[in-house]
């Protein structure tokens, strides 16, 4: 730069010296990591422990009759066939037919069995609990509509097992059913309406092994 004297005077910029930022979160020292696992853990277990009363609280709130039919298991249905009605009004079919020895009045058998209200809705299976149901027919023990569609009567001739297992499908009207009445009830919710016409399909499995001779 010229000065009025007509020297020329060179200004040096002076150098800027560089500041370390520290960062306002740093990491844990070797020394610290002790501290730090121990701090980790209790939050963990912390966590853990709220999953577990949520938990909890789940599942003892009930569900509504309505949400338990809709959230209930679903099973792979049988292949459909045309219906016979007889005159109690009860509707049946077979599916497979079995052979061998008939269904025993007044015996033990075991059925594998899904059951659904008439709008496909299953609410009852045999196969989510992976075993069947032993039960005795003729003697008033299962609803009307189960005694006739597999023991036979009344037009419908009775299914059977040993050599090969029948299955057959019943549609059920409410008077073989559970009536004007609703059924599968807990705390005020049912699981079956009043009035409810149900379909079966019904695996006669075998002749209860336990009978006495």
């Amino acid at each position: 730069m010229a000065t009025a004297s007509g020297q020329l005077t060179i200004f040096t910029p002076k150098p800027r010296t560089l500041q370390t930022v520290k960062a306002s979160a740093s990491l844990p020292s070797i020394n610290n990591a002790p501290a730090a696992a121990a701090n980790f853990k209790k939050q963990l277990m912390g966590f853990a422990a709220g999953i577990l009363a949520a938990s909890a609280v789940a599942a003892a709130t009930p569900l509504a009759a309505d949400a338990t039919r809709i959230e209930y298991y679903a099973t792979v249905s049988e292949p459909s066939c045309e219906l016979n009605f007889v005159r109690s009004g009860l509707g049946y079919c077979d599916v497979v037919v079995g052979s061998g020895q008939e269904v025993p009045y007044g015996q033990l058998i075991n059925v594998h069995y899904t059951a659904r209200f008439a709008d496909g809705i299953v609410f009852d299976s045999t196969y989510k609990r992976a075993r069947p149901l032993t039960m005795r027919l003729g003697t008033g023990k299962v609803i009307k509509g189960l005694d006739q569609g597999i023991l036979g009567g009344g037009g419908v001739p009775p299914m059977q097992a040993t050599i090969a297992s029948g299955k057959r499908k019943l549609q059920i009207p409410p008077q073989l059913a559970y009536g004007p009445e609703p059924a599968g009830c807990f705390s005020g919710d049912c699981n079956i309406p009043a009035n409810a016409t149900l379909v079966y399909d019904v695996n006669f499995v075998e002749v209860y092994k336990g009978n006495r001779k």
